[in-house]
């Protein structure tokens, strides 16, 4: 007798599987120095926080979504495709759509004002930037509160107004999982699909976890319309000289 899995328990942790691999993948990436947008020595130089204590915050924070994600799916009674009939592509992509534009919106306002305030960023933001050079299994290292807040909470109205289905959020949230992971990859790989689909990639986030960019770049994980709105977008270079690339202030 084979296992059965719900729905609900594939969208709650298919997506923390999909976390890990992914991030596996960009471990083994990292050794070619010519991807890079940082030397390994200015990770191990500017990082403030051992990386066994960003694995230790990350299962955390996956711990604290996995239990917000089971109590959604019991509340909203979204136990997968049973009992109605199945969805068409088109309202599929309309839903993808919706939930991207409602966890950037959320996104986006959250992320900013916790720079904004003082205290936030002190007590609770700052933990994510003790990574100035990210890496991929880095992605969702933060302050518990803030991963409640900004992810957990993000993912749940996202999910909500977008009206999809447990099975459909398997597929939502592993997306925006690699999305997320790849935006913290800290390498930039010629053809990666996330950078000529999305201007909001590896070195637009990079630029934000450096002291000179901190104001600028808020939007997360899919678009930069919030930044191009409200003034905050910063244009950048990834492309520099010799080994590997790097994120800095587009010139003129």
């Amino acid at each position: 007798m084979g296992f059965v899995f719900s729905d609900q328990m594939l969208g709650t942790f298919v997506p923390i599987v999909v976390y890990w691999l992914y991030s596996g993948i960009y471990i083994l990436l990292g050794s070619f120095e010519n991807y890079r947008l940082h030397s390994k020595e200015d990770e191990l130089e500017k990082n403030v926080v051992s990386k066994s204590t960003v694995v230790r915050g990350v299962l955390l924070q996956q711990t604290i979504q996995a239990v917000v994600a089971i109590l959604l799916f019991k509340v909203t009674g979204n136990d997968g495709e049973v009992a109605t009939a199945p969805k068409s592509w088109l309202t599929i992509v309309l839903q993808f759509i919706v939930a991207m534009l409602v966890l950037d919106t959320w996104q986006y306002f959250i992320h900013r004002y916790m720079h904004q305030n003082k205290f936030l960023y002190k007590h609770i933001h700052s933990h994510h930037h003790r990574l100035v050079v990210p890496f991929a299994f880095g992605a969702l290292y933060n302050h518990p509160l803030e991963g409640l807040l900004l992810d957990t909470i993000g993912g749940a109205l996202s999910f909500l107004v977008s009206g999809m289905s447990s099975r459909v959020s398997i597929f939502f949230f592993s997306f925006a999982t690699i999305k997320t992971v790849d935006d913290h990859c800290g390498l930039w790989i010629p053809g990666n699909p996330f950078h000529v689909f999305f201007r909001n990639n590896s070195a637009y986030h990079d630029f934000h976890h450096q002291l000179y960019g901190s104001k600028y770049n808020f939007s997360q994980p899919f678009f930069v319309m919030w930044d191009r709105i409200f003034g905050t977008y910063m244009p950048y270079s990834e492309k520099r000289a010799g080994a590997g690339s790097e994120a800095r202030v587009k010139e003129d």
